[in-house]
């Protein structure tokens, strides 16, 4: 956790790192931001050297998809379905059947997405 007064600078700073305009200098920026606040919140500086490579791996891809790449849009959505359906029904039995409802969500939003490309995906290649 940030304190609440590093809290809007260490972000901003952190940002830079995976909005380089290529991995030498996210590279960069990650060693800038580590020295500035890498004391302060070693935690998190260590999360990001140990998981290097998986935040970065979108730099291996072509510059269009990257955007896409970096967000979580796709997964908030599905999150946000599966709540507005289980928002409305006042119980559940057990766990077998939240499991059962959640699957169907999932599974309708899997036809639905599945035969939609999108569009960055389709230009890129």
């Amino acid at each position: 956790y940030l304190r609440k007064k590093d809290e809007k600078e260490c972000l901003f700073e952190a940002k830079k790192i995976y909005s380089a305009e290529n991995l030498k200098e996210a590279k960069r920026n990650f060693q800038l931001w580590e020295s500035k606040w890498g004391r302060l919140y070693p935690k998190a500086a260590e999360c990001i050297r140990k998981n290097w490579e998986q935040l970065t791996a979108f730099y291996k891809t072509p510059k269009a998809l990257w955007k896409k790449l970096r967000t979580t849009n796709i997964i908030e959505r599905a999150f946000r379905e599966v709540r507005r359906r289980t928002r409305t029904m006042s119980c559940f039995n057990n766990v077998e059947s939240i499991e059962r409802i959640v699957f169907a969500v999932i599974s309708h939003l899997n036809e639905k997405w599945r035969n939609t490309p999108i569009y960055e995906f389709t230009q890129s290649y």
